[in-house]
């Protein structure tokens, strides 16, 4: 188990010092504590925090931090609501201060597929925004395929291939606002830890800088609860 860690972090490293040179690519890293919710346990939760750089490792300009409670209503279908605040700097002049400050709560609901191994998930949320600016209400829809690798399931020393897409729209002309792709490969390193790793292109539809590759780094914790009696 030590060993297999100590690889992870070495590989990564290898990944980040390699690409830290190109600075067409920004750096997304994540943190993920899950509270999974069951036909066991229907209530859970999740807690996440993000942060943004315009290079991989250098020029900070975004964090954001967010939770919240879901309900399964089967093993394949479950709803979310959940709130967070997020905050967007300058990358050129840090010192300012936020640009941008916002605090989102939001409607989600997610549904699974399985074709063999292969498990497709849709991701549909409604976020109603608040700004230093004003208030704005966005649409999303995300679709992604999660296969693993070597074994017959995601399960501890498994690796597995994550693509997504997601789409967003808003209720104001020009209604498209963003989209994302990415293409990841996860490694279960034990039944609750996991970690991602990977390319995610971002378009922005109104920026002037308005397409953007990231390495995506993801940890994930799964806190594990005991079955029911």
């Amino acid at each position: 188990m030590f060993r297999k860690l100590v690889i992870i972090l070495f590989i990564t490293a290898i990944c980040k010092s390699a690409v830290a040179q190109y600075n067409g690519l920004g750096g997304w890293n994540v943190l993920t504590i899950n509270l999974p919710g069951s036909t066991e346990h229907r209530w859970g939760g999740y807690m996440e925090a993000q942060n943004r750089n315009y290079g991989v490792t250098n020029t900070f300009y975004y964090y954001e931090v967010k939770g919240g409670v879901s309900y399964n209503f089967d093993k394949n279908n479950a709803a979310l609501l959940g709130i967070g605040r997020y905050i967007t700097y300058d990358f050129e002049d840090i010192d300012d201060g936020p640009q941008l400050e916002e605090f989102r709560f939001w409607q989600q609901f997610t549904s699974n597929q399985y074709l063999g191994r292969i498990r497709f998930e849709h991701r549909y949320r409604i976020e109603q925004r608040w700004f230093n600016t004003g208030y704005r209400n966005r649409f999303r829809y995300r679709f992604s395929a999660i296969t693993p690798i070597n074994k017959p399931k995601v399960e501890p020393g498994a690796l597995y291939g994550i693509v997504y897409a997601e789409l967003f729209f808003n209720n104001k002309e020009p209604h498209f606002e963003r989209s994302r792709f990415a293409g990841l490969l996860g490694y279960q390193i034990t039944k609750p830890f996991a970690i991602t790793a990977g390319i995610l292109h971002q378009f922005n539809s109104s920026a002037n800088s308005n397409r953007k590759y990231y390495l995506h780094l993801n940890a994930i914790y799964n806190i594990q609860r005991k079955a029911a009696k």
